[in-house]
């Protein structure tokens, strides 16, 4: 099942294109269960072929995780917790991922939309709590940006450079072998920047 939905959104990847880049990327950003670290190597990918390049794919991964957040912030900020918890469950939004999400918040405060932005699961969800919280929008948005921009860069470019071996590549397993790699070499980023940060 997880390999036919991969193939389905790789599908729909190769047939859209850039549209189809920021569509993915808004519905992650959302809250929807569609993984960037999906969307964004193979728009690399796409970038290696030659359907789009380098600076679009980036534009357009941007463009949808900015829309996504912007749509997830605007429910938590007008609709509340409540409504949340009671309408998201078919979107794997339930009290285990908020607290998650809120313990981001507590802990890096407004930062949290930025340092969010490099963790699987809690960048998915941090908008709602930021929103219910009702962070200054400028703000929210600033920093969602700043952080949206090098996680899309390095998955992407990620996707680049291992595109003349795509086939090798899936010959060791799935399509989300690939995935993987990007999301190590983002983790190992993430730790890098923390590190210095703390320096």
């Amino acid at each position: 099942m997880l390999t036919a939905y991969f193939n389905f959104i790789v599908g729909l990847l190769f047939d859209w294109g850039y549209w189809a880049v920021v569509f993915g990327m808004a519905l992650e950003s959302a809250c929807m269960p569609v993984p960037s670290e999906l969307v964004l190597p193979f728009a690399g990918y796409l970038v290696s072929q030659g359907q789009i390049s380098f600076l679009e794919a980036v534009f357009a991964g941007v463009l949808g995780g900015m829309i996504g957040s912007v749509a997830a912030y605007a429910v938590g900020r007008y609709k509340g917790r409540d409504f949340i918890l009671k309408y998201g469950r078919p979107f794997m939004i339930n009290e285990k991922n908020m607290a998650r999400a809120d313990a981001w918040v507590e802990r890096y405060g407004d930062k949290a939309a930025f340092w969010a932005r490099f963790m699987p699961v809690v960048r998915t969800f941090i908008s709602l709590p930021l929103g219910i919280a009702r962070m200054d929008f400028k703000r929210f948005f600033l920093y969602s940006l700043a952080g949206s921009l090098p996680w899309t860069v390095v998955l992407i470019y990620g996707g680049k450079v291992l595109g003349e071996n795509w086939e090798k590549v899936s010959d060791y397993g799935d399509w989300y072998d690939l995935a993987l790699v990007c999301v190590l070499a983002v983790i190992l980023l993430y730790f890098g920047i923390k590190k210095l940060r703390k320096r």
